[in-house]
């Protein structure tokens, strides 16, 4: 009895042996570039680098390094036909938009879904001051932007964000990660500078005073 004891003893759960963890592969900067760029190809649409991460077993921060390196080899001056975009929380491999022309005639595609002139207005007075309210918007058109917001965001170009603290409590909207990646944008920090268009004083009181003058005339 007390052999077969033993022998029941040693099978309990709690003393069964566990195999070994298997070791966590580490690869190198230069592996996982080309990991990274793989995922990105096949996967057609933004990864996130928590997703990169798992699976090169390295922090998030490591792969946003990683990608913000990679994504200078892809830059405007490579003799590549695609781009890397480093997004706030993701990265996507993209085509470059010079060959949009040759792109869209190889793959028979007729109409490139752009954006008419209403919606980019929307879309460039969320992008320049959000989160906005939809009158403000109205206010700065001067004309109803209700079907233009309602387009841009079924679009995924924008997005509800909360809603103002005030009477009625509107609404507020503002640019999507998607907004960034359609426009080739890393971040709303490239945005162009609005400013540095606008005529200087100078220039203004040149433009005033010849029409003026025109006017006389």
């Amino acid at each position: 009895m007390t052999e077969n004891n033993e022998i029941l003893t040693a099978q309990t759960p709690e003393e069964v042996s566990v195999p070994p963890v298997s070791d966590v592969i580490e690869y190198s900067d230069e592996e996982a570039a080309m990991i990274i760029e793989a995922v990105l190809f096949a996967a057609g649409y933004p990864v996130s680098y928590s997703k990169l991460g798992q699976v090169l077993h390295m922090t998030e921060g490591k792969v946003k390094s990683l990608v913000k390196n990679m994504a200078e080899e892809y830059g405007e001056e490579s003799s590549r036909g695609i781009m890397l975009l480093p997004l706030p929380d993701s990265a996507q491999l993209c085509t470059k938009e010079c060959y949009s022309s040759q792109i869209k005639e190889a793959l028979g595609i007729k109409r490139g879904g752009n954006l008419s002139a209403s919606s980019l207005e929307v879309l460039a007075t969320v992008a320049y001051n959000q989160p906005v309210t939809r009158a403000y918007v109205d206010t700065i058109r001067g004309v109803d932007s209700a079907y233009a917001i309602n387009s841009l965001t079924e679009k995924g170009l924008i997005e509800a964000c909360g809603r103002l603290d005030a009477p009625g409590r509107p609404m507020l909207y503002r640019t999507t990660d998607d907004f960034l990646r359609c426009f080739g944008l890393s971040s709303l920090d490239e945005l162009p500078d609005v400013i540095s268009e606008m005529p200087s004083s100078d220039e203004s009181g040149d433009a005033e005073a010849a029409a003026e003058a025109s006017s006389e005339n």
